[in-house]
C-alpha cells in the first residue's frame, strides 16, 4: 500500500495507513472470501485462481484507501487559491462527488496496470520467443526460451523499480507486513524487540508466487507444443494460466505449513531469494503500521470467536 500495509484474517482484513500528520489511521471490514461462500469450490487446483480473485478485489480496495488518504494529504498541504474555489466543493456532496472521481481513476489506473503486465509478461516473451523459430525448431526449446525470457523480463522491472525512492518504501512496509507476521506465526508477543529478531522473508508471499508461477508456466507450456498461429499459442496459454496458478497456489499453500522442509525451500528458493528486491528492512514507525494493521483484523477475529485467529 501508498505509506502502510494491510493484513488479512479469515474474515476480516484491514489497511492501516500513516499520514502527513504521523497519524495512522485503520480501514477494516469483514470479508467474505469466494472459497468460505462456496464451499463446493474449495477443492485442490481449482481453490488458487479462486484465492487469486480474492486476493486482487481486497488489493484494489485497499490501494484504493491508501491513495486516497495520500490524495487528502497532498490537498491539505498544497490549498488551492480561494478564487479557485467552487462552492460545490465546500459541501459534503462535492466532497463525495472527489471521491467518486478519486476511485474510478484509481480503479481505471490499477484495470490499466493489470492489462499491460499481461502484455508485458504473457505476451511479449512469447512474440520475442516466436523469432527464434528459425533457428530453434524443438517446441520444448522454445517454451524454455520463452519461459526464461519472460522470469528475465520480470526480475529486470522489480530490480529497475526498486531504484525509485517511492517503491523502496513500499517495499519496507512490505517487509514491515513480513517481520509482523512471521513473530506473530511462531507464537511470540508481538513486542519491537521480538519483531527485530525476524527476518522480512516470508514463504507464503506474493513474490514466492508469482516467480513459481512463471517458472511452472514453462513446464505445462512445453505440452503444447508450437502452434503456427502466435495467437492460437497466447490463447492456449492465458486458457491455461488457472491451471498454473493453481498449481503454484497448491505448493505455496503446502509450503507455508511445512516451512522447515528443505525440499520446499529448495523449490520455492528463487521465489525467496526474489524476496531480497522486494522486501527492504523497515524503520520503526512502519513496523508500527503493520502491527497496527494486524491487531486489528486480531480483535475483530477475537470478538467473533473464542478460537485462536488464523493469519
Amino acid at each position: 500500500m501508498i505509506e502502510g500495509v494491510m493484513m488479512r484474517s479469515p474474515r476480516f482484513f484491514a489497511v492501516a495507513c500513516r499520514r502527513e500528520n504521523k497519524e495512522i489511521v485503520v480501514q477494516k471490514e469483514s470479508v467474505e472470501s469466494i472459497l468460505r461462500r462456496f464451499q463446493w469450490l474449495n477443492k485442490p487446483f481449482l481453490r488458487g485462481t479462486l484465492a487469486l480473485i480474492d486476493a486482487i478485489v481486497l488489493g484494489m480496495k485497499s490501494l484504493t484507501f491508501s491513495a486516497n488518504i495520500a490524495m487528502e494529504d497532498i490537498e491539505k498541504a498544497n490549498p488551492r487559491p480561494k478564487k479557485e474555489e467552487q462552492p460545490s466543493e465546500s459541501t459534503e456532496g462535492g466532497g463525495q462527488k472527489r471521491q467518486r472521481i478519486n476511485d474510478l481513476t484509481i480503479g481505471a489506473t490499477m484495470i490499466l496496470g493489470l492489462a499491460l503486465g499481461v502484455g508485458i509478461f504473457a505476451i511479449t516473451p512469447h512474440l520475442l520467443t516466436d523469432l527464434l523459430k528459425h533457428w530453434i525448431k524443438n517446441s520444448i526449446l522454445l517454451n524454455l526460451c520463452e519461459g526464461f525470457i519472460r522470469i528475465a523480463m520480470f526480475v529486470g522491472y522489480v530490480a529497475l523499480i526498486s531504484l525509485m525512492k517511492d517503491i523502496r518504501r513500499v517495499f519496507q512496509y512490505h517487509g514491515a507486513e513480513h517481520k509482523v507476521i512471521n513473530t506473530f506465526e511462531v507464537g511470540l508477543d508481538l513486542t519491537g524487540e521480538n519483531i527485530a529478531k525476524h527476518g522480512t522473508i516470508h514463504p507464503r508471499c506474493g513474490t514466492s508466487f508469482i516467480l513459481l508461477v512463471f517458472v511452472l508456466s514453462i513446464l505445462v507450456f512445453s505440452f503444447l507444443g508450437w502452434a503456427d498461429v502466435w495467437y492460437v499459442r497466447i490463447g492456449s496459454r492465458l486458457a491455461l494460466l488457472p491451471v498454473v496458478a493453481g498449481i503454484g497456489y497448491e505448493i505455496v499453500r503446502f509450503a507455508g505449513r511445512h516451512k522447515d522442509s528443505r525440499l520446499l525451500r529448495v523449490i520455492l528458493g528463487p521465489g525467496l531469494l526474489l524476496q531480497k528486491l522486494t522486501t527492504r528492512q523497515p524503520s520503526d514507525d512502519m513496523v508500527e503500521v503493520a502491527l497496527k494493521a494486524l491487531r486489528s483484523v486480531l480483535e475483530d477475529e477475537k470478538e467473533q470467536s473464542p478460537e485462536p485467529a488464523a493469519a
